[in-house]
């Protein structure tokens, strides 16, 4: 299984280094940014999370989450913040942090809360996919159209239909060879059988 990757995001060296090595012991690779310029400069490595202190020189933690968001905006951001900042800290949930932590924090809850909002990007992640597939019916191939016209309700319309309005072209018809192959098989048995010319 791929170990989550995780960016660190402290101005004090001994938080960063006690970060890393609860993220290591607990599986998560991990990177360190000691400001949030750098953090910045590494946002293109696509992190799993990132976990970040919110009152830092320069760039802020909530800068930072800003421009995560904006770079990927189902980026998953962990603040980390003091008690006297409690109320940007849940300004940071409203620009889309995923969750937060008081410091000085507990051990054990800043482990559970980690694997919870990976666990949930992950769910969001898989269900992001389960959205952008096509729903095919089984049975009729047709497609379902989550798309149709203003007011309407979802509709089954056939492949050809789809395709037509998803991309503006018109289609024509044909077979496939292996499709050939098939039909010619099965034409040629019932003309063995006789079925063909029955059926006529």
């Amino acid at each position: 299984m791929t170990q989550a990757s995780i960016l660190i995001v402290d101005d004090e060296e001994l938080i960063r280094e006690s970060l890393r090595q609860d993220m290591l012991d607990h599986g998560y690779a991990a990177d360190l940014a000691a400001s949030g310029e750098e953090a910045v400069h590494l946002l293109a490595r696509g992190y799993d999370l990132i976990i970040t202190d919110l009152i830092m020189e320069g760039i802020s933690g909530l800068e930072v989450l800003r421009l995560a968001k904006e770079r990927r905006s189902e980026q998953a951001v962990f603040i980390l913040t003091g008690y006297g900042e409690l109320e940007s800290a849940i300004g940071a949930l409203r620009l889309g942090a995923d969750d937060y932590l008081l410091k000085p924090y507990k051990h054990d809850e800043l482990i559970f809360r980690i694997g919870k909002c990976l666990s949930n990007r992950k769910m969001i992640e898989k269900i992001q996919m389960y959205e952008s597939l096509l729903s095919i019916c089984s049975e009729c191939k047709k497609i379902r159209d989550d798309d149709p016209e203003e007011g309407d309700a979802p509709r089954w319309v056939s492949i050809e239909q789809f395709v037509c309005q998803a991309t503006g072209s018109n289609l024509s018809h044909g077979i496939c060879p292996d499709c050939f192959r098939k039909k010619k098989k099965e034409l040629n048995e019932m003309i063995r059988s006789g079925r063909f010319f029955t059926l006529l």
